[in-house]
């Protein structure tokens, strides 16, 4: 059960995140919301995918950068016009993603008052089965409204 003050959180998420006309094109969606925690997913299409029939690593990046950030956005205060923007991340591949969907698990590490640090796994869903494919680690800064 949600409490009610992340619905509002979780609500403002999915309306920024809606406006991405970059996760529209690539067709990801979110899965789960939790306070420091979100889950994105990717189903297979010829088009996210690169020459070996593999999920392109770019599209992996896009998941982890997107899941990551919005994992830390969680946990900033929206009322005092606080939000989140990616300063850096290192991902590592581990195996081909080749399932039907790949899912990024994102987790936040260290919540702070200028940056978060947050953990990524994608996992590729082969035959029901998620198989991890990358691993990240993102520093996310936390932006303040300007005044006036």
């Amino acid at each position: 059960m949600t409490s009610p003050s992340f619905q509002f959180v979780d609500a403002a998420i999915r309306e920024a995140v809606g406006k991405q006309g970059f996760m529209k094109l690539v067709g990801a969606k979110i899965d789960e919301l939790a306070p420091g925690r979100a889950v994105m997913s990717l189903e297979r299409r010829d088009e996210v995918l690169q020459q070996h029939g593999f999920f392109h690593g770019g599209v992996i990046a896009f998941l982890v950068d997107n899941a990551t950030t919005v994992a830390a956005g969680t946990l900033v205060d929206r009322a005092a016009g606080s939000s989140v923007l990616t300063a850096e991340y290192k991902l590592n591949f581990t195996a081909p993603a080749r399932g039907q969907k790949i899912v990024c698990e994102a987790s936040v590490l260290k919540p702070g008052k200028r940056m978060s640090v947050v953990e990524a796994k994608v996992y590729s869903h082969e035959d029901g089965e998620p198989k991890l494919c990358a691993v990240a680690l993102a520093t996310i800064a936390i932006t303040e409204a300007k005044a006036g």
